[in-house]
């Protein structure tokens, strides 16, 4: 599986899967869209306030989610309303 030509594909299901968990209750509840743009995962909030606190966040957050799914999968995370 290490060398196969889908794992790219495989992680970023991963991290999609994971988000609700490593951003918490909170953010979860006000994300409305989640995907990815290559190496970019690209997050639209429903809130300001959350979206600002994802934006202040979001390198702890992309760390958290490459560490869970053993991978530089996410290299920028776009936060927008």
């Amino acid at each position: 599986m290490k060398n196969s030509p889908r794992q790219p594909e495989l992680k970023r299901g991963m991290v999609l899967h994971l988000w609700p968990e490593v951003v918490g209750e909170g953010i979860s509840k006000a994300t409305r869209g989640v995907r990815f743009d290559g190496h970019k995962l690209i997050v639209t909030m429903d809130n300001e306030a959350w979206r600002f606190e994802l934006h202040a966040n979001r390198y702890r957050i992309m760390k958290k989610l490459n560490e869970r799914v053993g991978s530089g999968v996410v290299k920028e995370l776009i936060v927008r309303s």
